[in-house]
């Protein structure tokens, strides 16, 4: 243990580097190491001699018709004038889109490039959903080559959906009603309405449609019911929708009849009755002979006539016929 004079002064130089703090602290272990600040030296001169690049969003999504900036930003970089490029990835084929410092193929006339790296698109389509490269070489650079892929996706609103709706449907038979759209992008939602009323998903689930036998399938479209009731008579249409928009189709009438039972039986009886006096007439008629053809002989047989304009001469039995 120290005493004395000698541990007053060693206290106070503790206590200084303390309340220095961290940084105080570690400039003095550099100080006693110099191979650790080559080492870090060397580590920072390769960190900025590297390119490096990012973007502040690598999955935009925006609306058909809309603009949209793919970002990509140099970070890192000891070259001035680094080479850009961008490429468009899809369906397995790639193309380019910003080379030899202009834009090319289907985005020319609607894209521009940003700063230095970064490209924005104009008016964009369906079409422009795919992947984009953004390349940058810098020759200066300890690492000349980095690269990002940023994925664009395009939504598309939902066109009026096609529906189809029967239009008569007797008690207790089933029904499908059938809703379909090829437009829109994500793919949409179907929803049906009866009167300006949403039907849920399944009739069961709901009080209010408790006289209701549905079940409405929102990916499909499809409403079915396994046997209608006269409550389900009304107007209906159907909404296709994404998160580009929606969109509906016309109200359509779907009736629910009852079936006369008495009147299909007489029905039947009236057909029956009538087949039954044709079976009869035709049977009567054949007993007297009116099927029968008769036959060319006997006092039905008749001489054939004289052709206009033919001198016919008879022969010797015929003259003797007629004499007597």
């Amino acid at each position: 243990m120290v005493t004395g004079a000698g541990a007053e002064p060693r206290a106070g130089r503790v206590r200084g580097e303390r309340a220095r703090g961290p940084s105080a602290a570690l400039d003095m272990a550099l100080r006693r190491r110099p191979s650790l600040v080559l080492l870090l030296l060397l580590v920072r001169g390769c960190l900025i001699g590297a390119v490096n690049l990012k973007s502040s969003n690598r999955t935009p999504v925006v609306q058909e018709f809309e603009s949209v900036e793919l970002s990509c930003i140099i970070t890192d970089s000891q070259t001035n004038d680094p080479r850009i490029e961008w490429k468009k990835i899809q369906d397995e084929q790639t193309t380019y889109v910003f080379f030899d410092n202009k834009i090319q193929g289907d985005l020319t006339d609607r894209a521009e490039l940003l700063g230095k790296t970064s490209l924005k698109i104009w008016n964009v389509t369906r079409k422009d959903s795919a992947l984009y490269r953004c390349e940058v070489v810098a020759r200066n650079d300890r690492k000349e080559i980095d690269e990002i892929v940023i994925e664009l996706t395009v939504q598309v609103k939902p066109v009026a959906p096609v529906c189809r709706v029967p239009r008569a449907v007797p008690v207790g038979k089933a029904a499908t009603l059938s809703c379909q759209e090829g437009e829109g992008f994500p793919r949409p939602h179907y929803s049906w309405y009866r009167n300006d009323v949403p039907l849920p998903t399944d009739s069961r689930a709901n009080p209010r449609f408790r006289n209701s036998s549905f079940v409405l399938n929102p990916e499909t479209g499809t409403l079915v019911f396994s046997a209608v009731h006269k409550e389900d008579s009304g107007q209906y249409y159907c909404i296709a929708s994404n998160d580009a928009g929606s969109a509906r189709c016309e109200e359509q009438d779907m009736e629910v009849y009852d079936l006369n039972i008495g009147g299909i039986i007489g029905g039947v009886l009236v057909v029956l009755t009538v087949l039954a006096l044709i079976t009869g007439g035709i049977c009567c008629a054949y007993r007297r002979g009116y099927f029968i053809s008769h036959d060319r002989s006997g006092e039905s047989y008749k001489n054939p006539g004289k052709p206009d304009g033919v001198n016919y001469i008879r022969t010797d039995e015929e003259r003797r016929a007629t004499q007597e």
